[in-house]
């Protein structure tokens, strides 16, 4: 573990490596750089890909996770700066975007790393699921811990401050699920919608490993699309507010964003398509669509839709999770206001 980190108040940027330089990977790599609080010390790719050219162009120290992997990358023309251990002596935590099937935990612990897990891996690895604006206060000064699921993250990211002000009693969501991420050729595209039979879908129990206690149930159903999910909420309140009075909440929250079918976005097609027109890095859309006008109460119950765009809602959080472990920042809402900010999110 790095000599150089210095904690809670201290202006020493925490060093930070990327251990799968992929989807998530490359995209949390470029919000560490956005913050002034962290730094990248390496980034960790196997195969000389386009990602691992790309991490070379970017102009991050760049890392073989083998020995046996050394070879093939410098063919490629990729410069090889050492293994991931060296990294590791070099690094306070890791953010690890490796599969699923690759276990790189006892090395994280023989090297006294702090290290950050993605939503594919179970709870039960860290022992410890985070969702900034849920529980952020339960990573402070954690060694291990894992961001849930970008679906998972959706749901908290609403349900967390409509619970806060209203009371939630139950909730059933349906996550209409893309099929595989647009680069993902392997899994589709499909001509076929799927259910998923098992009941509750994962989503509900990992939502309930950060907000502990909600009576959440969960279906999915896989449809031929690759831009992003999309849920159809249904709450149970507490208490009997307007839909107004809920949509003033959202408006509030860090990370919500609303869209309006008035406004011609009917579809995660406009919402995407938005995303590229203001800018976005690869159209990423780092906040959850909420649609305005598809906020409906019913008495006591809320009906509302809302998209997540699956490549990139969980980059935040991982940004958060960081300042949290490493204690740089103690309060959610200030490290989030930073963690936005440095990313160029807007709140409309």
């Amino acid at each position: 573990m790095s000599e150089t980190y210095r904690g809670v108040g201290e202006t020493m940027p925490v060093k930070v490596a990327i251990n799968g330089y992929g989807t998530i990977g490359k995209r949390v790599a470029d919000a560490v750089r956005q913050q002034d609080d962290m730094e990248i010390v390496g980034v960790v790719k196997r195969r000389p890909t386009f990602e691992a050219k790309d991490a070379m162009r970017e102009g991050f120290p760049f890392y073989a996770a083998a020995q046996e992997n050394v070879p093939d990358l410098e063919k490629a023309g990729i410069r090889v700066d050492g293994l991931l251990p060296e990294l590791l002596d070099k690094a306070d935590i890791v953010i690890d975007c490796t599969p699923k099937k690759a276990d790189y935990k006892s090395l994280y612990e023989k090297h006294n790393v702090k290290a950050i897990w993605q939503g594919g891996e179970k709870h039960e690895l860290t022992g410890l699921s985070f969702n900034a604006m849920s529980n952020y206060e339960e990573a402070i000064g954690k060694q291990f811990a894992r961001v849930v699921s970008c679906n998972t993250t959706g749901l908290c990211r609403t349900l967390y401050p409509v619970q806060e002000k209203f009371g939630i009693d139950n909730v059933v969501a349906v996550m209409i699920r893309r099929a595989a991420d647009p680069w993902d050729t392997k899994n589709g595209p499909i001509n076929a919608i799927e259910p998923i039979v098992k009941v509750p879908s994962h989503h509900g129990p990992d939502v309930q490993t950060v907000m502990k206690g909600l009576n959440i149930q969960t279906t999915a159903v896989k449809v031929p699309t690759t831009l992003m999910h999309l849920h159809s909420v249904v709450v149970k309140l507490k208490s009997t507010p307007t839909s107004q009075e809920v949509i003033d909440v959202w408006s509030k929250t860090p990370r919500v964003l609303f869209f309006s079918t008035a406004d011609g976005i009917k579809s995660t097609a406009q919402v995407m398509e938005w995303a590229k027109d203001v800018g976005r890095k690869r159209g990423d859309l780092f906040e959850i669509a909420v649609w305005k006008d598809g906020v409906h109460i019913v008495g006591d119950t809320l009906y509302y839709y809302q998209a997540i765009h699956q490549e990139s809602d969980v980059i935040p959080e991982n940004i958060d999770c960081i300042r949290a472990m490493c204690e740089i920042e103690t309060d959610k809402f200030k490290s989030m206001e930073k963690t936005d900010r440095g990313m160029g999110m807007i709140k409309e």
